[in-house]
């Protein structure tokens, strides 16, 4: 009786970040296994930290699913930037040089609206290291919002909420009659046990070294939690930046159209502040009454595992 070989296809999808790699390996219907790394954002860390990262992603998603790299049958690759070229060709070549199958690489934002709406008409607004609104209407035509880097833009992201916590930080106190109290307060210490900083001068010398400002969220959302007025204002300030990218997204796609938007949150500054999620929603249910929020935070590397099906 002669013997049927049943061949397997295996995918793969990657959600490059500032801040973290996740990968996920599944095959037609289900996920096998999902691994995380650092940072592979190359515009923010350079090409040879990006490689180790990408490849370390994919090694240990591949293992944990039992499976050799190179049996990878197609992978879409999520990365901030992919738009330009250069960067678009240098992940590409750093992936091709442990998977031997078709590969795509496309912006973070089209993976995470994949993952939040499919193939349907909605905006996605991502909060990590950095901040983006993109969105697509029922005729397929697509339109964004911020996304232009750290240094002018990325509203609202974890790199924004920092850099605005500190300038804030260190605003208050120039207004303080005494700084003591400024210096006691729980944003300044949670931000010392982060940055290893023991005064404001330190504080505003490690700000101007072009430092790690997305490490600093964390601190922030302590302060927040543990009542410091003033890091609830950044990131209430911060949610409400992010719902002014919508409306962008939104008067650019959908005037005239009568239908519910679906909007979508993604990216750990929703998924760790639930204060930037409150002020985010809170805009929204004023800037539009069409716009229908989706509650869960979605994980876009589910988005790009999905694309690499698809394309076949």
């Amino acid at each position: 009786m002669p013997v049927i070989e049943i061949t397997v296809a295996y995918y793969l999808g990657i959600d490059g970040g500032g801040s973290k790699t996740t990968c996920a390996v599944g095959d037609e219907t289900s996920v096998l296994a999902t691994a995380l790394s650092g940072p592979s954002n190359i515009t923010r860390v350079g090409e040879v930290r990006a490689r180790e990262s990408l490849h370390d992603a994919i090694r240990q998603a591949c293992a944990a699913a039992k499976i050799d790299p190179r049996q990878v049958h197609r992978a879409c690759i999520g990365v901030a930037g992919a738009g330009r070229q250069e960067i678009a060709s240098a992940v590409h070549k750093i992936i091709a040089e442990v998977i031997a199958g078709e590969i795509e690489v496309v912006g973070d934002m089209q993976i995470a609206l994949q993952a939040a709406l499919g193939a349907g008409p909605g905006v996605i607004v991502i909060a990590g290291t950095g901040s983006i609104a993109y969105g697509r209407d029922a005729q397929g035509k697509t339109a964004r919002a911020g996304g232009w880097g750290f240094a002018i833009s990325d509203e609202g992201s974890a790199h924004w909420i920092g850099r605005t916590a500190v300038a804030a930080l260190l605003r208050a106190a120039d207004e303080a009659a005494d700084d003591r109290a400024a210096q006691t307060s729980g944003l300044f210490r949670e931000m010392k046990s982060i940055w290893k900083v023991e005064s404001f001068e330190q504080l505003a010398r490690m700000a101007n070294t072009n430092p790690d400002f997305a490490s600093l969220l964390p601190a922030v959302v302590a302060a927040a939690d543990a009542g410091d007025e003033l890091a609830e204002q950044v990131l209430r300030e911060a949610g409400r930046e992010l719902g002014q990218l919508v409306g962008i997204v939104v008067r650019r796609l959908f005037m005239g159209d009568n239908a519910v938007i679906p909007l979508a949150m993604a990216g750990g500054v929703f998924r760790y502040a639930a204060i930037v999620r409150e002020a985010f929603c809170a805009a929204v249910h004023t800037l539009d009454p069409r716009l229908e929020l989706k509650g869960q935070v979605v994980d876009p590397v589910a988005g790009a595992l999905g694309m690499a099906r698809r394309a076949g």
